[in-house]
């Protein structure tokens, strides 16, 4: 049975199936009913209603809305006024005032100070369990530093070829096509070599490190979080900093300036495929990359590389050691990994850029 309405003055009849299927034929009528009625008395009589979903329990919220009011129900019963009563629940929503802006403003700031703090302070017992290592060297298990550094570094390979080769393609091809309209060609090879060893290679290792590794450590540890196997080691007497933190660092740290040369050298070589396809002889390029890139570029982007990985891994251990309960925790620690591991690496490399232009390196 379709749903029907009949409208009176202050009265509004509804009957039938007011489901999903049939509500909508008497929506609009029941709207413009109930806002004719605005500050006068209006019942609305459900006697006749056979079946209810949750669609025509939102009619009725609306036809509230419109009223401005609550009107008087009859043959309502009690289901029907507890749905009711869920659905005004459920469309409760804060007012968009201008204090609740600053406030929101205010909670992003303190969130912000307050992910700040706990990550320096995080830093500091990985910094002291580092110190410590001696006195605790039955607590670091080797075997999980060359696990971690197998999967952040030896596994990473093949990715960090293919983005090194298309990145130094990408570099090559539009750099030529500018540089062609000033003869200066042969430069491409400088221009790409020096962006790719001095910012590129270390920035995009950090950025693959930080989308495989800092969210596969955030993972392992929330999981084991989780799990209260966190809580057991502590209760053992045991240090999780030690045992859970210092092996992913101290392999994210090994790794990294390794990735950046793997990276680099992709990208070379694949600037020289669209240079070489363009004309230019291998030699001319492999003698303008000796002659502009030196020594201090190479040693700069390794110990920046260095300081990308031990952040990345900072900060994907201690978004698995701050996980949460429930399904979703690790899931929220593995994602804070990944923006967090980038976004440190972003600015870090900002603070990098300008402390080697003031030092003239």
């Amino acid at each position: 049975m379709s749903a029907t309405i009949d409208i009176a003055p202050g009265r509004i009849t509804l009957a039938g199936e007011l489901d999903a299927r049939h509500a909508g034929a008497v929506w609009t009528d029941a709207l413009t009913a109930a806002a004719a009625a605005k500050g006068k008395p209006l019942i609305v009589d459900l006697t006749g209603v056979t079946q209810w979903d949750t669609a025509g329990i939102t009619l009725l919220a609306d036809i509230e809305t419109v009223f401005g009011g609550t009107p008087a129900y009859a043959g309502a019963t009690e289901q029907v006024r507890a749905l009711l009563d869920r659905v005004h629940d459920a469309r409760k929503i804060l007012p968009r005032g201008g204090a609740e802006h600053v406030a929101s403003w205010w909670a992003v700031l303190v969130s912000f100070l307050t992910a700040a703090t706990d990550g320096i302070a995080f830093l500091g017992e990985a910094v002291l369990a580092l110190v410590t290592l001696p006195t605790r060297a039955k607590m670091f298990r080797r075997q999980d530093l060359w696990r971690a550094a197998d999967q952040a570094g030896v596994r990473a390979i093949p990715l960090v070829l293919l983005l090194g080769v298309l990145i130094g393609l990408i570099l090559a091809f539009q750099s030529l096509v500018p540089m062609r309209r000033f003869g200066a060609d042969l430069y491409v090879a400088n221009l790409v070599a020096i962006s790719l060893i001095r910012e590129l290679g270390p920035l995009l290792a950090a950025v693959i490190l930080a989308g495989r590794s800092g969210s596969a450590f955030a993972a392992e540890i929330g999981t084991m979080k989780v799990n209260q196997e966190v809580d057991a080691l502590i209760t053992m007497g045991l240090d999780p900093v030690t045992m859970l933190v210092l092996p992913r660092l101290l392999a994210t740290i090994i790794v990294m300036p390794a990735l950046t040369i793997v990276l680099d050298f992709a990208g070379l070589i694949g600037m020289a495929l669209v240079l070489v396809g363009d004309g230019i002889p291998a030699v001319a390029i492999a003698n303008q990359i000796a002659a502009w890139v030196v020594p201090g570029d190479l040693y700069g982007a390794l110990a920046k590389s260095a300081v990308f990985g031990a952040t990345i891994a900072t900060v994907g251990c201690r978004a698995g050691m701050a996980t949460g309960l429930g399904p979703e925790a690790v899931g929220v620690s593995a994602t804070r990994a990944v923006v967090g591991g980038i976004v440190s690496a972003i600015v870090l490399d900002g603070i990098f850029a300008i402390v080697f232009y003031r030092l003239g390196i």
